[in-house]
């Protein structure tokens, strides 16, 4: 009947808002309209990140009434000058990062450490004991 066809569950929809992290971790807490806990944080394939508390955040809301809420990434800073477009910059706390860039060059900043075998031009890593006096 008529009355039954306008009681449809709500549909799904799907906002944005911008929060603050309230709790750090690999599930959030974040502030939008109010403080909502152990919300997930999703990001691009391959790359994990935790949130640091009091960080501004974009918080995705879906589901019927909005009520599923996820934490999908941050405000990026400013690109490093020259940067140029498809080029990719991950950086952490401090000054280490990674940088990925157009010519096919890949720029580490802080220290290195290697876990596992080290290739170079597609041959294992042997250090060179080039002078050294064998005793």
């Amino acid at each position: 009947m008529w009355l039954s066809s306008k009681m449809r569950p709500a549909p799904a929809t799907a906002d944005a808002d911008l929060g603050v992290t309230t709790i750090a971790g690999d599930s959030v807490g974040v502030m939008t309209r109010g403080e909502v806990r152990t919300v997930p944080i999703y990001g691009p394939g391959g790359y994990i990140w935790m949130p640091e508390s009091g960080g501004a955040v974009l918080v995705v809301k879906g589901g019927p009434g909005g009520e599923e809420q996820c934490v999908c990434g941050m405000k990026q800073g400013a690109p490093p000058e020259g940067m140029l477009p498809g080029e990719v910059l991950v950086y952490g706390p401090g000054e280490n990062s990674v940088y990925l860039k157009q010519d096919g060059k890949v720029v580490l900043r802080g220290e290195v450490c290697v876990e596992g075998s080290l290739w170079i031009n597609g041959a294992a890593y042997a250090p060179c004991h080039c002078g050294e006096e064998l005793v």
